[in-house]
């Protein structure tokens, strides 16, 4: 016991709050919002899915974000660990939320590699060659080169691990954060700028893609359609702010006692729903600009198929846009990366005693062998089967399935269970006011753990496993 003592009081910790929130931020600023946001938003009736988003962002995603990181602070403890310290006998939801980092660090690594060759790229000048037809699967089936580039990756987010809290995660979301920002915020007001006439005589412009992303749209609106936007925006808002996957709950257990929780939630909450806004300022303009309302795709084909395309489309400014671009991406993918390999480095230390670097190089070993696994499912070990929500998928569709789709809303119901219903929202409301600072929203928070919150996790995870189809 006294050994645990010892360890708690060594424990690494962000030492300011700007720390914290950035890398907390650089955490939920990934790949989702780059890649699924800008289609969804377009998809959904444009305006229309942002306000549900945001009205989704300040009382589903508070409550989860506040939930988890004040877990974290309480316990002391990463996810592995800080269930069964909250209430004997829910460390299996510890084991559960430790899981979804194992599984989604090798594919998201796999994914940081190919941001890395497209980057290299259009640093080197070749981007005009990504737009090619069958470049980005030409990539992805090759025997070699993504191995090579997903442990260079790699090997990059396990230096900043290595470096620890303070030095490695915090001092590299310092640099990193507002680097991101402005390249978001800069391509964006380029993106707003560009004009094309297409080959038919129809001319776009970035400036009514732009009103496409943001006017609301209620043409055909029906009931189940309203329904469909709403479970749009609480997926992309769930799986954005980083809840459910172990990560605030590292990272609340590094942020000292005398934070001011409130702001610092609110900060984060702000972080990501505006670098979200922005993407899709970026995105949306620039695709409706060269391709119209059919250019919209999500995911691996919008960033590595439907992009390069329009950066070639804009001649020679498209590759410098291109690698500003992917920049921006590498840098998303990077702090995303950090935080997940974070969670599970933490649940190594806290449960195992650990030193760091034992950790860190046991977790990099287990990223190292699923990620050449991963890069194997598009050649030697490819196969195709499909899911129960009807997508078609190989190793990386179904690590992130079962993560995505079946983990993360489990851990969030359980843990919506555990505070709402087991040791009642005073836990949590206790922990944030215990500096003194008002929680404003306490009644909105009670109401949504206890009753909204779970509803609506219960409805995303039976769409998710195919089970609702109604919607």
């Amino acid at each position: 016991m006294l050994y645990i003592e010892s360890m708690e009081k060594k424990r690494n910790s962000f030492t300011g709050s700007l720390g914290f929130v950035l890398a907390a931020a650089g955490s939920a600023v990934g790949l989702g919002n780059i890649w699924r946001f800008p289609y969804l938003a377009a998809k959904d009736g444009g305006g229309l899915f942002l306000v549900i988003y945001l009205l989704l962002a300040v009382t589903f995603g508070f409550t989860l974000l506040t939930t988890e990181i004040s877990i974290g602070r309480l316990t002391k403890q990463s996810p592995l660990t800080a269930y069964s310290k909250v209430k004997k006998g829910w460390g299996w939801l510890g084991i559960c939320a430790s899981l979804v980092p194992v599984i989604i660090m090798p594919y998201y690594c796999v994914i940081g590699g190919w941001v890395v060759k497209y980057f290299i790229a259009y640093l080197t000048g070749h981007g005009a060659e990504t737009a090619v037809d069958g470049y980005f699967t030409g990539y992805i089936t090759s025997d070699y080169q993504p191995i090579l580039l997903m442990a260079v990756f790699l090997a990059v987010v396990a230096f900043i691990i290595f470096k620890g809290v303070d030095k490695g995660i915090a001092s590299s979301s310092k640099i990193i954060m507002p680097i991101l920002i402005l390249l978001v915020v800069g391509i964006a007001i380029f993106s707003l700028t560009i004009k094309h006439t297409d080959a038919e005589g129809v001319t776009r412009t970035g400036w009514e893609g732009f009103k496409v992303y943001i006017v609301p749209n209620f043409d055909g609106l029906t009931v189940k359609g309203f329904f469909t936007i709403l479970l749009d925006a609480m997926g992309q808002l769930f799986f954005s702010l980083s809840v459910a996957m172990g990560i605030m709950i590292a990272y609340g257990s590094y942020v000292k006692d005398d934070a001011n929780l409130v702001k610092s939630i609110n900060q984060i909450e702000i972080f990501d729903t505006g670098v979200a806004f922005l993407a899709g300022a970026m995105i949306v303009p620039a695709v409706f600009t060269f391709m119209g309302t059919d250019g919209m795709g999500s995911g691996p084909s919008l960033m590595f198929v439907s992009l390069p395309k329009v950066f070639a489309a804009m001649g020679k400014v498209g590759n410098i846009i291109g690698c500003l671009f992917f920049a921006m991406v590498l840098f998303a993918a990077l702090t995303s990366a950090v935080s997940v390999m974070e969670a599970i480095v933490a649940c190594l230390m806290d449960k195992f005693h650990l030193s760091r670097t034992k950790a860190g190089i046991i977790e990099g070993i287990i990223a190292l062998v699923g990620g050449i696994v991963v890069c194997l499912g598009y050649n030697k070990l490819y196969f195709d089967i499909v899911l129960p929500n009807g997508a078609h998928a190989q190793i990386l569709d179904i690590m992130d399935y079962i993560s995505n789709n079946a983990l993360m809303p489990i851990v969030a119901i359980g843990t919506c269970v555990l505070i709402g219903w087991v040791v009642k929202p005073k836990v949590i409301i206790d922990e944030v006011e215990k500096t003194g600072q008002k929680f404003s929203r306490k009644i909105l928070y009670t109401i949504m753990v206890k009753f909204v919150t779970p509803i609506l996790l219960i409805i995303l995870l039976l769409k998710s496993l195919g089970i609702l189809t109604i919607i």
